[in-house]
């Protein structure tokens, strides 16, 4: 215990973005747009796959998953966001940040995990075409899309309890726009060793393991490429995994630039603009990523409209 008065915590203040007061407007504006894009776009990826057979396959059933997981990541911060830039009222409920923390830290482990399923089915599909219907059987894939709800919830479950036993003091601001893991220890009274202990070797197995795995993956798929190489192969290998690998890239160098890169000077407001990028912007361009240098999603779409258009004119 430290010297500070421990006290019942009943909420927290949330400081929120470093935006000037004459620029809180258009930048409500700007981040109004990006979560209302973010919603469309995501909704609009699983009603396509929803709707057409041709993409009830063993990728788009993954790729439907990561939708949803983009579309709530950024429905857990954006709303409360976008309503405290145009409040005066800054406070969360001490229930409301532990929660938000939960399903943050379980979005964001989500998302972790459904890459590295993807990266998996990208491999079976280059490495072993002829049998890809086969290893790539319906129970398989079930497996590989409720594994990574399991543990997310096991790792959001797991830090939200351990955050739960801690007390805090009189200081209540978080320099923050949410409810962050690592802006909540900082102002707690408690012994936290066993948090950053838990944090240390989750940050292992649910970022370090991921990204090793997708490696891996992707180094087989090179490997197997190489063994017969073509400029036919590698534009059909570039054009399966493109969009996976883009994906992957922005998420990951996020990450990495955030927790594995930390600097001296602007500790926070860096913290605060890097978490911004992989909460909003993200979950905001992936939709893209998958849609324009993707044939299955543009043909989809056509068709989609098109029966639309017959049953309308009828």
């Amino acid at each position: 215990m430290t010297g500070r008065n421990q006290t019942i915590m009943l909420e927290f203040l949330l400081l929120g973005l470093p935006i000037e007061s004459k620029h809180q407007n258009l930048s409500y504006v700007l981040f109004l747009a990006m979560y209302v894009t973010t919603v469309v776009g995501n909704l609009l990826i699983i009603v396509l796959i929803c709707l057409d057979p041709h993409l009830h396959t063993p990728m788009y059933l993954f790729l439907s998953n990561l939708s949803f997981s983009d579309l709530c990541f950024s429905s857990v911060t954006m709303p409360k966001l976008l309503q405290d830039m145009q409040s005066q009222d800054l406070s969360i409920p001490y229930a409301g940040c532990l929660t938000q923390m939960y399903f943050f830290l379980f979005f964001a482990g989500l998302e972790d995990f459904l890459l590295v399923a993807m990266a998996y089915d990208r491999y079976v599909a280059i490495c072993f075409p002829l049998h890809y219907t086969t290893l790539m059987s319906p129970r398989l894939c079930l497996f590989l899309v409720v594994l990574p709800w399991v543990l997310a919830t096991f790792h959001a479950m797991v830090h939200t309890l351990l955050m739960a036993r801690l007390h805090f003091c009189e200081d209540n601001v978080i320099p923050h726009f949410f409810c962050d893991l690592s802006a909540l220890l900082k102002l707690s009274c408690s012994d936290t060793g066993v948090n950053e202990l838990v944090i240390f070797f989750a940050g292992g197995l649910v970022i370090i393991t991921p990204f090793l795995l997708i490696i891996m993956s992707y180094a087989r798929i090179v490997s197997s490429i190489l063994k017969v190489p073509s400029a036919k192969g590698i534009c059909k290998a570039f054009s399966t995994c493109g969009s996976h690998l883009t994906v992957v890239s922005l998420f990951y160098g996020i990450i990495i630039g955030l927790y594995l890169c930390p600097s001296a000077n602007n500790s926070t407001v860096k913290e605060t603009v890097m978490s911004m990028m992989y909460t909003v912007v993200t979950p905001m361009l992936n939709p893209f990523i998958y849609s324009l240098r993707n044939k299955d999603m543009k043909g989809a779409l056509r068709r989609v409209f098109c029966r639309k258009k017959i049953h309308f004119s009828l």
